[in-house]
């Protein structure tokens, strides 16, 4: 008669032992493939690589010529971060930032000509008597630190207790700066108010002076940096390719989120019109359209939250070029819109099992899409066609 023969449990064990390692070495040997499957995409699959982590809330990130990036952390931090992973000890000079609620140290650029001038731009939440402002700064890299950091922009107007900051920067090619200003939550009114700069996108030359063709510039009811009025909280913001124009893209309350090109002295309607609902469920908005408000290129309902964008012009992903990427922090999730000149004719969904918030996007100079994932171990992704 046949009889099964037991296995000895020492065996069992050194089996089990020698599976988890193949196991290990199989998730080493095949990097961030192992880490993460590949990503499904119109473009084909996905690979996502892990740079570096272990970041706190990073929250903007800039190439360098050398091809290293600049990362602000929102806690205060400033580092850079070669393309293998290595990061740096925090830059020194760095101002002390006001890191609560939202606020902290935010968006980051380099100039147009850094690599002549080593000027970089970044914005911040500055403490001051009463709560906090959106502060923007410029200063000079030099190695391992910040030099000759000149605040060039202060935001005035009520003050925030630590919400909707906005805080992006754009640069454009003339060399003057769009900077996205937030409502501060509790103000949502001053979005239409041209007498301070909540709910705003100001337009400031890059000492920070009011450079000729503001829109306001010269009214006594205005101030003169305004470029565009009647927004939320703006954390997405990027110059056109093409046409030169400052994009923007900024949270709605409970849906509403929009995408818009910012125009000379237009008003984009926050909080008179809209598409959203507060967060308790009342009504806001008058209306969702009315005479002198512009409308949005796009809208989500239920909202996505974005936050960073990039305009694609590289050739990893051919099919891509001229897409508009944002990131979504409460969907967590990439988003790729196709643009037929200014009108946004299709969406497509990315990364949606990465189950990461995106806090910024950016194209490298190697044509990937590179990533911040905002969380208390945050990390830096690159976004490549899969390797098979």
């Amino acid at each position: 008669m046949w009889t099964r023969m037991k296995t000895p449990v020492g065996l069992v064990t050194a089996a089990l032992t020698v599976a988890i390692l193949l196991a290990l070495s199989f998730l080493i040997a095949t990097g961030t493939r192992g880490e993460q499957p590949a990503f499904d995409s119109s473009a084909g699959e996905l690979e996502v690589r892990t740079i570096a982590r272990g970041l706190v809330n990073p929250w903007a990130l800039a190439f360098l010529p050398d091809g290293t990036m600049l990362v602000t952390e929102r806690p205060g931090r400033m580092r850079i971060v070669s393309v293998e992973g290595q990061v740096s000890a925090p830059l020194k000079g760095v101002p002390e930032v006001w890191a609560s609620g939202q606020g902290g140290l935010l968006d980051v650029v380099t100039d147009k000509a850094f690599a002549q001038n080593r000027t970089i731009y970044f914005c911040y939440a500055e403490r001051t008597e009463g709560g906090g402002r959106t502060t923007v700064a410029r200063a000079k890299l030099d190695g391992g630190r910040l030099d000759e950091v000149k605040v060039i922009f202060r935001q005035q107007g009520p003050l925030s207790s630590g919400n909707h900051y906005g805080c992006r920067i754009a640069q454009a090619d003339d060399g003057n700066l769009f900077v996205a200003l937030g409502d501060h939550f509790t103000y949502r009114d001053q979005a239409q108010n041209l007498g301070n700069h909540l709910g705003k996108i100001v337009r400031i030359a890059p000492d920070g002076s009011v450079p000729s063709g503001n829109p306001f510039a010269g009214r006594a009811d205005a101030k003169p940096e305004i470029w565009s009025y009647g927004h939320r909280n703006v954390q997405a913001l990027a110059i056109h390719p093409t046409t030169g124009e400052p994009w923007e893209i900024e949270h709605g309350p409970r849906g509403g989120d929009e995408v818009n090109i910012a125009g000379k002295g237009k008003n984009y309607g926050w909080p008179v019109i809209g598409y959203g609902v507060d967060y308790s469920g009342a009504k806001i908005h008058n209306a969702t359209a009315k005479d002198g408000m512009e409308q949005p290129l796009k809208y989500w309902v239920p909202s996505i939250a974005p936050s960073g964008m990039a305009f694609y012009t590289g050739k990893l992903f051919p099919k891509w070029n001229g897409s508009l990427f944002t990131g979504a922090l409460r969907s967590a999730l990439l988003v790729r819109l196709t643009l037929n000149g200014n009108t946004v004719t299709a969406e497509e969904r990315l990364l949606q099992n990465l189950h990461e918030r995106i806090r910024d996007v950016r194209q490298g100079p190697d044509g990937a899409l590179w990533l911040l994932s905002d969380s208390s171990n945050g990390r830096v992704l690159r976004v490549a066609p899969a390797t098979k």
